[in-house]
């Protein structure tokens, strides 16, 4: 199996689309994932929910488990399948249940 690391990600990362911050936190996770860029997850309580809207599309990760995706509604368009979260993570990737990660090259995905 892969060996796939979980860390708190140092410092405050924030989120933003079309200018609008959705996420801000210093409560993060990082994902290392080897043959993968790092993946920063958000926890969901640190995420403007209200510019997210549930999308159809759904990936399975043999390591990671099921994900469900959102679009985000930003100030100028909307962003298609932008953001992601396993709600049910296989075993030993637990902590980014209740987390979402936020696709790098739809959004900006920074540290403060």
């Amino acid at each position: 199996m892969t060996e796939i690391r979980i860390y708190p990600a140092q410092g405050v990362w924030v989120v933003r689309a079309d200018g609008a911050v959705i996420a801000e936190s210093s409560n993060a996770l990082e994902l290392n994932e080897p043959g993968h860029p790092w993946i920063i997850y958000f926890p969901r309580a640190d995420v403007a929910m209200a510019f997210l809207e549930a999308s159809n599309t759904k990936t399975t990760c043999p390591h990671k488990g099921a994900a469900t995706y959102f679009h985000i509604s930003g100030p100028g368009n909307m962003i298609h399948d932008g953001a992601w979260t396993y709600e049910t993570p296989n075993e030993g990737v637990e902590k980014i249940a209740g987390h979402l990660a936020f696709d790098g090259l739809k959004v900006t995905v920074e540290r403060l």
